[in-house]
């Protein structure tokens, strides 16, 4: 018997979770025993990926806490769907999600299942309001994310998930040769990429002033992936511009924006880095970067540190430019040591985040849970 799940999340912006959720939706033959569905409370990327795979989502007419009426409507028309078809088990993806429709799975009597992408502290308005409706379960996508839940669900059962992310297309010399020519980068040039969003504590500032101390390093380029979701994301990314001309390095910095072909962007890389100044909830850019073949350099926070082992990247102080800009040095003049650490990449990828193994697993989780929801 197939389990109908349906995934309700906001989808107007687009990051790993949505990324995750679009992986579901690709790789559903994988684990024909879960049927994924999806409740979308705004058009974006993600909603316009799981129409073209032939999953279309339930729109649900965007929905604003500090909008009460929105937030009425929204929910009125997820209780339309859940009793058009009404799902097995309704999974409600971070805690602005929750707050506005797990009521709604809850008064239905619809097994509920809470996930965390990210490290809670129980003080933002939708993390309050989220802590009035506690759900069966909790799926967590790290232990570091599990360790916070207590901020918001104490007595809830919680589970780690690994995110599902799925091995890239082959990127074959030609392709990474053509790439490189179009982004005006050397073919031998060591490319170093970073794939984040616009943000700040994404540590793109850290890692213009790390390598402003490998000026005089010849033969590295940097890529850095991501576009501006937001005004100040818009900002920032000039402020960004600003100091890579002030760091001198301007010529060797290259700003992507976004993209739809990150595999190929790492294909055709050689170094992935990740600079947060604060812990990442676990790190899907990081796993793809493996998945290449790149070695990694991280900081040593948060889910990185579950990802990233001596066997495929390098950990770093969190805030420290000398030695961000001293790891980056090793991997460009140590050949030998890239190579080791990159050979290794795709197997460690592969035993956290295999599709089928964790949707697998994913599959089991709230199967038990739907035949014996909590009270």
């Amino acid at each position: 018997m197939t389990m109908r799940v349906l995934h309700v999340y906001a989808g107007n912006l687009y990051g790993g979770v949505e990324a995750m959720l679009a992986t579901f939706a690709r790789e559903r033959g994988r684990v024909p025993e879960m049927e994924p569905r999806f409740a979308l409370a705004f058009e974006g990327r993600l909603a316009a990926e799981l129409r073209e795979m032939g999953t279309p989502p339930e729109m649900l007419g965007g929905a604003r806490l500090r909008l009460p009426w929105t937030v009425a409507r929204a929910r009125r028309r997820l209780g339309e769907v859940m009793e058009g078809d009404r799902p097995d088990v309704v999974v409600c993806h971070s805690a602005w999600s929750h707050a506005i429709f797990a009521p709604v799975a809850r008064e239905r009597g619809i097994p509920l299942v809470f996930w965390l992408h990210d490290a809670v502290s129980g003080r933002t308005r939708e993390e309050r309001r989220a802590r009035k409706v506690d759900p069966d379960l909790a799926v967590c996508t790290s232990e570091y994310a599990r360790g916070t839940l207590a901020a918001l669900f104490p007595h809830v059962r919680a589970e780690v998930v690994y995110p599902s992310v799925p091995p890239p297309p082959r990127v074959t010399r030609n392709d990474r040769r053509a790439l490189r020519d179009e982004l005006r980068t050397h073919w031998a040039d060591v490319v170093i990429v970073q794939v984040a969003r616009m943000e700040e504590w994404k540590g793109h500032r850290l890692l213009l002033e790390a390598l402003s101390r490998l000026r005089e390093v010849p033969g590295w380029t940097l890529w850095l992936v991501g576009g501006e979701q937001r005004p100040a994301e818009a900002k920032y990314r000039a402020g960004l511009s600003r100091l890579a001309l002030r760091f001198g390095i301007a010529p060797r910095v290259r700003f992507l924006g976004e993209r739809s072909d990150v595999p190929r962007v790492l294909g055709a890389s050689d170094v992935l880095c990740a600079p947060n100044l604060g812990p990442e909830p676990f790190g899907m850019a990081i796993v793809e970067g493996l998945y290449a073949g790149l070695p990694v350099v991280a900081t040593d926070l948060g889910g990185p540190r579950e990802i990233v082992d001596p066997s495929v990247g390098l950990r770093v102080p969190p805030g420290d430019p000398a030695a961000l800009a001293e790891a980056l040095r090793t991997l460009i003049a140590d050949a030998p040591l890239a190579d080791s650490l990159a050979s290794a990449g795709p197997a460690r990828a592969r035993a956290l985040c295999d599709p089928e193994t964790q949707m697998r697993r994913l599959s089991a989780l709230l199967a038990d849970m739907a035949k014996d929801p909590a009270p």
